[in-house]
């Protein structure tokens, strides 16, 4: 059901705010996800302060987790055996306000006027309730948060109580220990959601306190990781605490006073957390390390303002001529993508971000395909960082691949720590494509940036050590073609099979760009057998429908039933793999995926016939698939379509449409909408001789404006429904093909006259497999 579109008097458009005026039980873990504020590193959900207003609030730290041994029911060799869960950290973000004996709270109290907010202009989270109170005054509460950037373990909050008369405030600010707290299994029967573990995980290594401030830390039993957290408390008028209690899971700072209507009470939390490798030697304090991170509060909001601030300066993506409430989602999916990957440092970003404990905190080829472009083109050096984080995890790769009995690196298809966690290898580690993901995020950086140091040392090393593992992987047939068997792609309704096409063609990709490379790590004889693999490589085509076939089996599977009602959607959740393993059904969209990422591969017809054949077979149960279908929707010239798999795709989280939104914002997905944006309407393809444009704007829209950062200068992109526009703004002269007009690009506008994209017909594919059409024959029971 939609949340944000289906009220906007709840929920008004406001171009660079999400806004919420009314308080409304049932929705409350959705919406604090929706309201997090994260930076790379460090996140906390948008919870509401009191407990009794909150659904499942936390705060994270990214790469912060707990391991424990999987236990397979049934064993075998070369399973996953370390599961990794991201932690819940002592959560600071927690208050109890008492007025004149009442505890106030959204599920208890009466409520005048409410309003709360997160700014994407300056990263600030708002929330102003205005309460009725039973002793007849009427008291304002207001919080704000925000986020540290160039202090990135920083989060400061502040609290205001104003009344309009006299009243009795008793407050009490709490750190709580929420992942050994006892919450709600979301676990349950699926699998997208995060266990907890059965005992004790962080294990107290420091709790003092006292006069206002807090000074605690933490190991984790198994992992060892350690967290600590300094706090220091600032109040108006000078008030000293009434108490300060220290404990393992619950430490709390009191203020008891009285507050007049002519001076409101001001409370500001200042925190610091610290984490990472820097603390485990067992001689460092985590506590004092967190303490030398405290900043004010007032200069934590600054740091928040002014990275934003430089952010939409080359970020912002403007829509001229769409509707109010499309841009603001925009802003919003931008403002995640900046949320989740700002400070992450040489860390993977997570499925979730930094907003919820959703898939367990791990790191998956989404951060290659669908975040890694939009990072490589507006945040590069992050990207580069993401790049060797991934190359960091190259000895546990080379292990895991010799696990697998292939030469070079495997890398693991879901993890935190570098080790494979994914304990369903059908949908898991048989989803070698990671690797080409790899290695194609590494290209696409160093053909866009120009980075001859990291070409020469980290991406080389990545771009060979994938390509081993490709070429002893699949094998020469009979038949004189190289085949890749027993594998799955990005589609996880259909495993573990022969030469998926997806796989093959990033594969032929990664051999190549490979046997490219002048390394002297490479031989003659190496890079010979690279490029004969990659120019064999099969690449199923059935021959009756003229269309690539998924995989060499895919053309034969019987016939998914699409009279099945949408409540049993997503299959995954209502079907044994099996039954859907025996079906032409996808989860996502995996062929057309291949056509868009190698786009010069594949002719006009060849990707038109593909989409029209996949697209209505495509459940979209996965929210990677949205994006990519009206990507490739745009390039064939499906104008609405297009713009319906958009829209989709940018209220995904907004309106909670695939149902678990409360365990973190769809991170790859908001990168898909920056990509849907950019590559689809825009027609940006990459890594060909120049960048090259050939735009697909709406017919609803008047323009597309946008920065993109490429080999060192600043491009402005400027899209009208007949001209592009492209301008470098820093840098020197850049080569861009706009529909194969070569372009010297400089500091002064060039503009190109586009004709219009005439829509064609659409493909009609035979009706059903031979046997579709014999009648079935019911037995009478």
């Amino acid at each position: 059901m939609a949340i944000i579109t289906a009220d906007r008097d709840r929920f008004p458009n406001t171009p660079w705010q999400l806004v919420e005026t009314r308080h409304e039980p049932g929705d409350a873990g959705t919406l604090e996800t929706l309201f997090s504020l994260g930076n790379g590193h460090l996140g906390i959900r948008g919870a509401h302060w009191a407990a009794a207003d909150s659904d499942l609030p936390g705060s994270f730290i990214n790469g912060l987790h707990e391991i424990w041994d999987i236990k397979h029911a049934e064993n075998a060799f070369g399973f996953a055996r370390t599961g990794q869960r991201i932690l819940y950290i002592p959560d600071a973000n927690n208050f109890t306000v008492i007025i004149d004996g009442e505890t106030l709270s959204l599920a208890e109290s009466e409520v005048l006027d409410y309003r709360r907010s997160v700014d994407f202009a300056t990263g600030t989270y708002e929330c102003r309730i205005t309460w009725q109170c039973r002793s007849g005054a009427s008291v304002t509460t207001t919080e704000r948060r925000a986020l540290g950037f160039a202090s990135r373990g920083s989060l400061g909050i502040s609290l205001q109580v104003a009344a309009d008369r006299d009243v009795a405030l008793d407050v009490t600010s709490s750190v709580i220990n929420r992942q050994d707290q006892p919450v709600e299994d979301h676990s349950v029967h699926d699998p997208r959601r995060a266990g907890r573990h059965a005992g004790r995980v962080l294990l107290p290594l420091r709790l003092d306190g006292g006069d206002g401030s807090l000074r605690l830390a933490w190991e984790a039993a198994e992992s060892k990781q350690r967290v600590g957290i300094a706090v220091d408390h600032w109040t108006s008028a000078g008030y000293q605490p009434f108490d300060t209690q220290v404990d393992q899971d619950d430490s709390s700072v009191r203020y008891v006073l009285a507050v007049s209507a002519d001076e409101p009470f001001t409370l500001e939390k200042s925190v610091s957390y610290a984490a990472g490798r820097a603390i485990q030697d067992a001689a460092i304090d985590a506590a004092e390390v967190a303490e030398a991170g405290l900043r004010s509060v007032q200069d934590i909001f600054a740091e928040s303002a002014a990275h934003f601030r430089d952010y939409w300066a080359t970020s912002d993506i403007v829509v001229d001529g769409g509707s109010p409430e499309l841009q603001q989602a925009i802003r919003w999916n931008l403002f995640q993508l900046a949320q989740a990957t700002a400070r992450a440092g040489v860390a993977g970003i997570p499925a979730k971000g930094v907003t919820g404990s959703g898939y367990e905190g791990h790191y998956f080829w989404d951060q290659e395909v669908y975040l890694l472009p939009y990072m490589t083109y507006t945040n590069p050096e992050g990207a580069r960082q993401v790049l060797e984080f991934r190359h960091g995890m190259l000895p546990e790769a080379k292990i895991r691949a010799k696990e697998l009995s292939v030469d070079g690196a495997l890398f693991p298809w879901r993890t935190i720590n570098g080790l494979e966690a994914s304990a369903y290898y059908a949908a898991g580690t048989a989803q070698f494509h990671i690797a080409a993901a790899i290695a194609f995020a590494t290209n696409r950086y160093l053909w866009a940036t120009g980075d001859t140091a990291f070409r020469d040392g980290m991406g080389a090393e990545l771009l060979i050590e994938t390509a081993r593992m490709w070429i002893s992987l699949g094998f020469f047939g009979k038949d004189g073609l190289f085949h890749i068997h027993g594998v799955t792609g990005p589609d996880e309704y259909t495993a573990v099979v022969n030469d998926n096409l997806y796989t093959n063609v990033m594969a032929r990709f990664n051999l190549r760009a490979a046997a490219a490379l002048e390394h002297a790590g490479v031989s003659q004889e190496e890079r010979q057998l690279w490029e004969a693999a990659a120019n064999l490589m099969q690449l199923p085509f059935d021959d009756r429908m003229q269309v690539h076939s998924q995989d060499n089996d895919f053309m034969t599977l019987e016939a998914w039933d699409w009279t099945t009602p949408r409540s049993k959607y997503p299959l995954l959740l209502h079907f044994h793999p099996l039954v859907i393993y025996r079906h032409q059904v996808l989860k996502q969209a995996d062929t057309v995926l291949a056509m868009f990422l190698q786009w010069q591969d594949f002719t006009a017809e060849e990707k038109q016939r593909a989409f029209d054949f996949y697209d209505p077979i495509t459940t979209g149960d996965s929210t990677l698939s949205a994006c990519v279908q009206g990507i490739m929707a745009a390039e064939v010239g499906y104008s609405k379509e297009a713009l319906d798999h958009f829209t989709n795709a940018v209220f995904i989280d907004l309106d909670d449409t695939h149902g678990n939104t409360i365990d973190g914002v769809h991170i790859a997905s908001t990168g898909g909408v920056w990509s849907s944006l950019v590559c689809g309407f825009a027609g940006l393809r990459d890594q060909g001789p120049v960048p090259y444009f050939d735009p697909r704007l709406p017919a609803e829209w008047n323009g597309l404006t946008f920065h993109l950062k490429i080999r060192g200068r600043l491009l402005l992109v400027q899209l009208d429904s007949g001209s592009l526009t492209l301008t470098v703004q820093e840098g020197e002269t850049l080569e861009v093909d706009v529909r194969g007009q070569l372009l010297a690009v400089g500091a002064e506008p060039v503009r190109v006259a586009l004709e219009p994209v005439s829509e064609p017909e659409p493909t009609v594919f035979p009706s059903g497999l031979p046997t579709a059409s014999i009648p079935v024959v019911r037995g009478h029971s």
